[in-house]
């Protein structure tokens, strides 16, 4: 299923520099793509694919990579919307989707990852409102850094230090409006 998803998002990147060459949809599992990290069960746990000048969208496959821990695609030209099915990867720790052509709202499913810990979707096109489950997450203490930067999100978070708790830190658009 892993080997399934993941050659399902290969075959609708745009890769001019073959950093997915290695991507063979006739193994058993990904455990040795290049880009690709396995546990010691063999099920994908990360995939680091930051500043490989890929282009094209983000798949709902991606949900199916049930045990990943770290998504990192960052500074590339990913484009389209942020699949509501990321939502389903209860062990994410940390997105990296930073520096790239995302549009759209970013997915109220979000705040199902109640591992996540990183958050960066910072110089995208997002639009919309942060998402009150995803802010819960920061309420919940689990989520340390969300970097929302540079889109065209609205609202704002107002920082509040409380003893006790831990610190979230939330970067966005200092022109953003106010709830």
């Amino acid at each position: 299923m892993e080997v399934d998803a993941l050659y399902t998002w290969r075959t609708t990147l745009s890769d001019p520099n073959n950093v997915l060459q290695s991507w063979d949809p006739t193994l058993v599992n990904p455990c040795t793509w290049f880009h690709v990290t396995c546990n010691s069960e063999n099920s994908v746990i990360r995939v680091d694919l930051g500043n490989a000048g890929l282009s094209g969208p983000l798949v709902p496959q991606l949900g199916l990579l049930t045990n990943l821990q770290y998504l990192s695609v960052y500074k590339n030209n990913i484009s389209g919307s942020i699949p509501s099915e990321i939502g389903n990867l209860k062990k994410l720790i940390s997105l990296g989707l930073f520096n790239n052509q995302l549009s759209g709202a970013i997915p109220a499913s979000i705040g199902n990852l109640r591992s996540l810990k990183f958050m960066r979707l910072n110089n995208n096109n997002l639009t919309g409102r942060i998402p009150r489950e995803v802010i819960q997450l920061i309420i919940n203490g689990s989520l340390r850094i969300l970097n929302v930067a540079n889109n065209s999100l609205a609202g704002t978070m107002r920082a509040k230090n409380s003893t006790g708790y831990a610190i979230t830190s939330v970067i966005q658009d200092p022109r953003a409006r106010k709830y």
